[in-house]
C-alpha cells in the first residue's frame, strides 16, 4: 500500500497546473458534459500510466545494478526542477469532437500525456518499486484527485490556488524522493 499512497500523493500533487490538468479544463467546458470527460480522462491515464509502470519496471529489470538506481535518482532530481516550469495547453492541439467527449478526450488525453511530468514520473516510479498495478493504480488514482475538480471547477479552481506553492511542494516531494533512492543505493554499497 506505501507503493500506492506514495504515487497517488506524488502524482496528484504534480498534476496540479500541469498541462494534462489545463487539457481537463479546455474539455470541459467544450463539452459540458463532465462524466464522458472524466471517463476518457481515466481511460487514457490507466492505459498510459500502465505502459509507463511497466516500462520503468522492465527497464530495471534490465539494468540491474546501482549505476540504473543512481539514474533514477537523479531523474526523480531533475523531476524537481522539471516541476518548477509551468505548463500550459499548447496552442497547436487540436481536440477532434466527432467521436464524442469520451473518444475526443481519451485520444486527447493519452496523446497529450506522452513525455509528460507525470507520465515520466510513472516510469520513474515504476523502476524504482517494480509493482506495476501498484504504481499505474496509484498514479491513475492521483490523476483522478487532481483532474476531477479540473472538469468541474475549471478556472475556478486554479484562480484559487496557488499554482507556484503547489509545484513547490511536488518539486520538494520529487527531490525528496530523489535523496531517498541516493541514501538507500549508498547504505547497500
Amino acid at each position: 500500500m506505501e507503493i500506492f499512497f506514495t504515487s497517488t500523493l506524488l502524482v496528484a500533487v504534480a498534476e496540479i497546473g500541469d498541462k494534462t490538468m489545463l487539457l481537463a479544463i479546455l474539455l470541459a467546458t467544450r463539452f459540458k458534459k463532465p462524466i464522458p470527460v472524466i471517463a476518457g480522462i481515466f481511460t487514457a491515464t490507466i492505459a498510459n500510466h500502465a505502459l509507463a509502470a511497466w516500462a520503468g519496471s522492465a527497464l530495471a529489470s534490465i539494468f540491474m545494478s546501482d549505476t540504473f538506481g543512481y539514474v533514477v535518482a537523479i531523474g526523480f532530481i531533475l523531476m524537481a526542477a522539471w516541476t518548477l516550469v509551468p505548463d500550459k495547453v499548447d496552442d497547436d492541439i487540436k481536440v477532434v469532437s466527432q467521436g464524442g467527449a469520451f473518444i475526443a478526450t481519451t485520444i486527447a488525453f493519452f496523446v497529450v500525456e506522452m513525455g509528460d511530468k507525470t507520465q515520466v514520473a510513472t516510469i520513474a516510479l515504476g523502476a524504482q518499486y517494480h509493482t506495476v498495478w501498484a504504481v499505474a493504480a496509484g498514479t491513475t488514482i492521483g490523476m483522478m484527485i487532481a483532474n476531477v475538480p479540473a472538469v468541474y471547477l475549471g478556472e475556478k479552481l486554479v484562480a484559487k490556488i496557488s499554482l507556484r506553492t503547489v509545484h513547490i511542494v511536488a518539486a520538494v516531494m520529487f527531490l525528496l524522493l530523489g535523496l531517498w533512492q541516493l541514501w538507500e543505493l549508498s547504505n547497500c554499497a
